[in-house]
């Protein structure tokens, strides 16, 4: 299964709302190669994110198969370490669906680096394939289209009014995702991790 031919116009329109987003923002906003704090913390990701990620390192094992490998190593690493309390299938990486499993997901692996950051660098190894939570953390965002509160990065904002957040918004076409989303077999969510592995 392919990545849906608009998944490439979602991510033009989502980051180029960054970029706007982060101009208006200006000082306001620190995000930084290097700032690491959004890249600890397991979070769920769907199909989209999946294929996504999986396209590029397939991309990856042709342009630059060492770090292609490595990437691999730190996910086996990662799902090694954190499978034993996966709340969900530890052998699909599906997270589970029912209320326990989904507050035991709030509690899982909060501190776990994310299996694409380069230790060394602060870099993400993945960063042109990466999930839509990672593109969108930071500026002021509705994670839903009706949602009354904004959300952005703690470390971002700081000192600013509810006006100098919200003149900030960074828009998100939610309806064009869940529209390819609808594209695709359903499946559940997953992890960066598992999503890393799945052929």
């Amino acid at each position: 299964m392919g990545l849906p031919a608009q998944d490439s116009q979602l991510v033009q329109i989502v980051d180029a709302a960054l970029a706007d987003a982060a101009r208006r923002a200006g000082p306001w906003l620190v995000c930084r190669l290097g700032c690491t704090q959004c890249c600890h913390g397991a979070f769920a990701i769907n199909a989209l994110d999946t294929l996504r990620l999986q396209e590029g390192l397939k991309t990856l094992r042709v342009t630059d198969p060492a770090l292609a490998a490595e990437i691999n190593r730190r996910a086996h690493a990662w799902i090694v370490e954190y499978s034993a309390d996966f709340p969900g299938n530890p052998e699909t990486g599906l997270l589970g669906q029912t209320e326990t499993e989904q507050q035991q997901f709030e509690d899982f692996a909060n501190d776990a680096p994310c299996p694409a950051l380069d230790p060394a660098t602060g870099r993400c190894d993945v960063y042109a394939f990466r999930p839509m939570t990672c593109r969108v953390f930071g500026p002021p965002v509705r994670m839903e289209n009706d949602a009354p509160a904004l959300g952005h990065c703690e470390l971002c904002f700081d000192g600013a009014t509810q006006a100098e957040v919200a003149a900030c918004e960074m828009p998100v076409p939610h309806e064009l995702e869940a529209s390819l989303l609808d594209e695709l077999e359903p499946q559940g969510e997953t992890v960066v991790a598992y999503a890393l592995l799945r052929d």
